[in-house]
C-alpha cells in the first residue's frame, strides 16, 4: 500500500515537507519499502490518511535515500515514525526511553488515529511533547544501546 502515500526522496523534499506543512501534523515513516513490518505501518498509513488529511499530512521516507536524516534522528531501527507540527519536532511519551520517535508497527488503525489527534490537539495548544494514547502493552519495546558515549 506504500504507492498510495507521497514519497519524499532527497533531503531538500524533507526540509520542505518539514518547513511548509502549517497547522498539520507532519508524519515522516522512517524505513524500506520491501521490508515487511514497513508494508504492514505503510497499509495502516494509507487507510488512515483519508480519515486524517484535515489534521496530518503523510508522507514516506527511504532510509537508504537520505541517509542524513538517518542519522540526524538515530534511526536504527526500522520503521520509525517522527511527527512535526509547524516545523517543530514532536515529541510522544510513550513510556519508553525515547521519545522523539515510534519504532515498529502500530497495532490498529485506531492506535495511529488516536495518536495523529492527540499530537494534533497538544500541539495546537503549543505544547512540544504529548503523552501517548496508546496502551502500553501495544507499544512495540526495544533497548536503547549507545555507543561511544
Amino acid at each position: 500500500m506504500s504507492y498510495l502515500l507521497s514519497r519524499l526522496t532527497t533531503k531538500k523534499e524533507v526540509d520542505q515537507a518539514i518547513r511548509n506543512t502549517a497547522e498539520l501534523v507532519l508524519v515522516l515513516r522512517f524505513g524500506r519499502e520491501n521490508d515487511p513490518v514497513c508494508q504492514q505501518l505503510d497499509d495502516i498509513l494509507a487507510k488512515t490518511s483519508n480519515l486524517l488529511s484535515k489534521m496530518a499530512a503523510i508522507y514516506i521516507v527511504d532510509v537508504d535515500s537520505i541517509p542524513v536524516y538517518t542519522q540526524y534522528f538515530d534511526i536504527t531501527l526500522i520503521p520509525a515514525t517522527i511527527f512535526f507540527f509547524n516545523g517543530q519536532h514532536i515529541k510522544v511519551d510513550y513510556d519508553r526511553p525515547d521519545h522523539t520517535k515510534f519504532i515498529g508497527s502500530f497495532k490498529t488503525k485506531q492506535d495511529f488515529i488516536d495518536l495523529v489527534e492527540v499530537i494534533y490537539r497538544g500541539a495546537m495548544r503549543g505544547k512540544v511533547m504529548v503523552r501517548s494514547p496508546i496502551d502500553p502493552r501495544d507499544v512495540p519495546k526495544y533497548e536503547l544501546i549507545y555507543k561511544e558515549i
